[in-house]
């Protein structure tokens, strides 16, 4: 069985920034949305950065990095092709 931390990590890229960021705790998506929220004026960014702030269990993590990833993806911010979940 693989690690589960590890499964979950995935690279990310903030609008007018040549390198992409390594995402691989929750912390990170904490801090990232934060500055993306910075960067980028956008509602739902901002209320996703909310979501992650107010996270208060496994279940609603995994929910707000499902909701990050796909807000990533929208905005063609993931540098590759995710796996779909089994």
């Amino acid at each position: 069985m693989s690690d589960p931390r590890t499964a979950r990590e995935f690279d990310a890229n903030l609008p007018r920034l040549s390198k992409p960021v390594r995402i691989s705790t929750f912390h990170d998506a904490q801090v990232f949305v934060r500055r993306w929220a910075i960067r980028d004026k956008d509602l739902a960014i901002r209320a996703l950065r909310r979501r992650l702030d107010r996270v208060n269990s496994a279940e609603t993590a995994d929910s707000a990095l499902v909701d990050l990833k796909r807000e990533l993806a929208a905005r063609g911010l993931l540098p590759r092709a995710e796996p779909a979940p089994r």
